[in-house]
Parts: structure tokens; C-alpha cells; sequence
């Protein structure tokens, strides 16, 4: 069976488009979200959501969402930045503490995360939502795309994408190292801290 290619999904999509469409960017952090923004900004009216409920401490918190501010300012995008809510993620992966990276409790965050930026959408006219997520070479973008596509209501489409593809990756380490972020070395969650190899 053909994996799906969601680099060449969003690319069809994009050739259909009219005008400039209402984006809702589901971001994990500045540093990740430049190369993406870099491909979304000129075909979509854009606006970067940033909930992460799963990052650890509210200090890192304040250090990613200040950084996503930043960025996004200098571009001229408007954010949309939430307050730290650790609980819903600690009960949302409840059970699921002691899963691998990668694994379920990963998948049911990608869930959380994705299912709010749907709600936001809807909740503010928007006619797309998406997220960064898939840039990472560490995160299934085939989960990713899978979970948003459930996500899908009658009011707002989801965009699928690999942001990897196209040299993605490389180049949104580049832009970060370029504007001198702050670069995490773990996904935001207690769990993925303890998994970091010394």
C-alpha cells in the first residue's frame, strides 16, 4: 500500500484556492513554525494558534510562547496565544504516562492540541485549520493528517500537510538559528524530558 504524500494533498489543495482563505495554524513552537509560516503566509490569511497544554512547566511556557509572539510580530502575523492549561493535557493522557515517545499518549496530545484548534476555528469563522507539527522528522505526519482529517466539521476544512518535505526541516533550523530562538532539545512534556538521552 502507497503512503499518502500530504506535501503533494496540500499542494492541491492550494491550487484550488480563491482569494486568500482564513488559516488557523496550530503551532508547537516559534522555532518549528518559521518554515511553515514561510509556505502559508502569501496563499492564506493567516493566524498562528498557540495552545500547547502539554509543555511542562509554566517557565517553559512562558519561554515558547514569548518566542512564538516575537516571531510572528516581526512577519506581521497575527497569534492567538493561550494561557498555560497543563490540565487538560495531564487528563487527557491519563494511563498513559509510561508509553514509549511516539506512542499513544503522543497521539491522543496530537488529538487534544488539533481538536482545540478546530473548535477555535469554527468558533472564529475561520475556513481552514492546521498545524506545525508535521515538520518534525521525530513526529508521524501520517497520524498527524490522520487525526486531523477525523477532526473535520461542516464549518471548517482541515489542511494536510508534511512540512518536512521540500528541505522543511532543515530550513526552519536554519531560520531559527538565523534569528537566535530559543530552541528547545525536547517535545514539551515532562514525559518526552525524561526520555532525553544524556
Amino acid at each position: 500500500m502507497n503512503k499518502i504524500n500530504y506535501d503533494a494533498e496540500m499542494q492541491k489543495v492550494i491550487k484550488t484556492l480563491k482569494n486568500k482563505p482564513k488559516l488557523l495554524l496550530h503551532s508547537c513552537c516559534a522555532p518549528c513554525s518559521t518554515a511553515c509560516i514561510d509556505r502559508l503566509k502569501d496563499v492564506f490569511d493567516l493566524t498562528v494558534f498557540y495552545y500547547n497544554p502539554n509543555i511542562d512547566t509554566d517557565e517553559e511556557y512562558s519561554l515558547r510562547v514569548e518566542e512564538q509572539k516575537k516571531y510572528c510580530a516581526e512577519l506581521g502575523v497575527n497569534v492567538i496565544a493561550c494561557e498555560h492549561f497543563s490540565e487538560d493535557y495531564y487528563s487527557f493522557v491519563k494511563g498513559l504516562e509510561n508509553e514509549k515517545e511516539g506512542g499513544k499518549r503522543c497521539e491522543k496530545c496530537f488529538t487534544l492540541r488539533l481538536k482545540k484548534t478546530r473548535e477555535k476555528a469554527e468558533e472564529q469563522n475561520f475556513d481552514y485549520f492546521a498545524t506545525t507539527l508535521t515538520v518534525s522528522p521525530l513526529k508521524n505526519a501520517e497520524l498527524i493528517n490522520k487525526i486531523g482529517y477525523s477532526l473535520e466539521s461542516d464549518k471548517v476544512k482541515y489542511l494536510p500537510s508534511d512540512f518536512k518535505k521540500q528541505g522543511g526541516y532543515l530550513k526552519s533550523v536554519q531560520i531559527s538559528k538565523e534569528k537566535n530562538m530559543y530552541r528547545q532539545n525536547y517535545c514539551g512534556c515532562v514525559y518526552s524530558k525524561n526520555q532525553i538521552k544524556p
